[in-house]
């Protein structure tokens, strides 16, 4: 199978797995499965912001959040700590997931390595393709959900998340951010927070 097939059968199959989440958003009046849609997000975003990524990351992007509703946040302290143990478990669980679809689908083992370091963002700052993950999952949440978040939280949490989104951007991050269209209220709290 030529790997543009292959590719394309990963995000085939990434989607199915994805359409499971019994969570949904509401899109153009339509329900659609949280986790699906954020998938297809992130690849729409990274074709944007690197034309020649690798397929590793591709794939990577693709199954960021693959089967996340598996393990909800109440599952751990709602608390900091408990926030980041979440955190460390996901990236582990994600990496797995993603590893036992390539294999079963054909891919070899340095390609399944490399799209696991990825989504257990390794080397972050120090890593071409691991920043650029990270910078899309930064553009992902400033362009899909950042107003609805800005919208449920005062503005210091809501500036201090802007802040520490733009620490993990790298500077080809942070110009693609300010090209994103907001809304006033939206604008005016990121033109705070990197005040």
């Amino acid at each position: 199978m030529s790997s543009e097939k292959l590719l394309l059968k990963a995000y085939k199959v990434f989607d199915e797995v994805n359409a499971k989440d019994p969570n949904s958003e509401k899109i153009d009046g339509n329900l659609v499965p949280k986790e699906l849609i954020y998938g297809q997000r992130m690849t729409k975003t990274l074709e944007n912001f690197d034309s020649n990524a690798s397929e590793a990351l591709k794939l990577a992007a693709r199954s960021q959040h693959i089967c996340r509703w598996e393990i909800p946040r109440d599952s751990y302290p709602m608390d900091r700590v408990g926030y980041l143990k979440w955190r460390e478990e996901l990236k582990k669980f994600h990496a797995s997931k993603a590893s036992t679809i390539l294999q079963e689908i054909g891919y070899d083992d340095d390609i399944i390595q490399r799209v696991s370091f990825l989504l257990q963002k390794k080397k972050l700052k120090k890593d071409e393709e691991t920043q650029t993950l990270e910078d899309v999952i930064c553009l992902v949440f400033l362009a899909y959900y950042y107003e609805e978040f800005s919208a449920k939280h005062n503005d210091e949490k809501v500036i201090d998340i802007l802040q520490k989104t733009w620490r993990k951007m790298s500077e080809k991050g942070h110009k693609a951010a300010l090209k994103l269209s907001y809304s006033e209220k939206a604008l005016d709290l990121i033109k705070r927070a990197l005040a």
